[in-house]
């Protein structure tokens, strides 16, 4: 008998998105992020690479996000003036590297740094 993989519940990737409430924007791309620490457009945005899950419609899984405010959010899922995706990439890594282990010590995950 075939066993589905198992995922995440809902519970589980929740988690992920709560932790960047009440967090400033980490993506700050030059020249449209207003950089307010109390934006209130900030969203949990998820990485747009397929090492991270993400294919086609799918999104990639909840703990592959980082805060980021609305103009920062649209920069990077959106391509209205021509970005190269690999620059998008090392925007979206560079947020995440710097926001793991602010994540980790706010969810209270034991391998924080």
């Amino acid at each position: 008998m075939r066993r589905r993989p198992k995922t995440a519940t809902v519970a589980q990737g929740s988690k992920y998105l709560a932790a960047c409430r009440g967090e400033p924007c980490y993506l700050r791309v030059p020249g449209l992020c207003r950089r307010n620490p109390i934006d209130e457009t900030v969203v949990p945005c998820h990485s747009n690479q397929s090492r991270h899950g993400k294919a086609g419609a799918l999104k990639a899984k909840n703990e592959f996000t980082v805060p980021g405010c609305g103009a920062c959010h649209a920069w990077i899922d959106k391509n209205r003036i021509g970005t190269p995706k690999q620059v998008k990439f090392d925007v979206w890594d560079r947020a995440f590297e710097e926001w793991a282990p602010v994540r980790a010590r706010k969810m209270g995950e034991g391998n924080c740094q």
